[in-house]
């Protein structure tokens, strides 16, 4: 199996997935943001927005 294949078969897996998915996102922000005491919060709140929306395409 290929990349590209184990990557497609994560996507399908992320989107059926997509509620789960998010919290586990919404997790991750929040573990950088105080790692970081939030000084990258707006980015990290960007990047979470960016996955979830990655998630849901072609849904």
């Amino acid at each position: 199996m290929d990349f590209k294949n184990l990557a497609n078969k994560a996507m399908g897996l992320a989107q059926k997935n997509a509620d789960k998915v998010d919290t586990v996102i919404d997790k991750a922000g929040d573990a950088v943001d105080k790692q970081t005491g939030g000084k990258y919060a707006s980015q990290v709140d960007s990047a979470q927005d960016a996955a979830k929306k990655a998630i849901r395409k072609d849904r």
